[in-house]
């Protein structure tokens, strides 16, 4: 009986579009990034900042508008027609802390929002500081 069952769910699953998807994702990937370079050429040549100002702030212009259109539910639409593409890691990584700032909003500032943008942030600041400090250390030791 359940070898029957077993059998029908893998007839009636649709198959992944493992061609498409990554097509898409590269795709919407490599816009989002293009989108990025023009933000800073423009901070650079109409703003006149420097490459340092101007990738900084094209960073922020970035973080920003991914967590907008996070609030207003247009991120999520584009999550799923680009799949991977559309999390590049600044943009996906603001998506999902707005994410979950939004789902705790109910719950007040401190225990709804602060706490639930840090379920996921934490856990990245936790591995990306014992990440630097293994490789500071190795850097140190072996190229100094």
């Amino acid at each position: 009986m359940r070898k029957d069952y077993t059998k029908i769910i893998k007839r009636n699953t649709l198959k992944p579009k493992y061609f498409r998807n990554g097509a898409v994702a590269f795709v919407v990937g490599g816009l989002i990034g293009v989108f990025g370079q023009g933000l800073s050429d423009l901070y650079i040549n109409i703003f006149k900042m420097s490459k340092d100002h101007a990738n900084s702030l094209m960073t922020v212009t970035l973080i920003l508008l991914s967590a907008i259109t996070t609030g207003l539910g247009i991120y999520d639409h584009l999550g799923q027609f680009a799949g991977a593409g559309a999390f590049v890691p600044i943009t996906g990584f603001a998506n999902s802390m707005t994410s979950a700032a939004l789902e705790g909003k109910s719950e007040g500032i401190t225990l709804g929002i602060g706490a639930g943008m840090f379920k996921l942030a934490g856990s990245v600041i936790v591995f990306g500081v014992v990440a630097s400090y293994i490789l500071g250390t190795i850097r140190y030791l072996f190229f100094q």
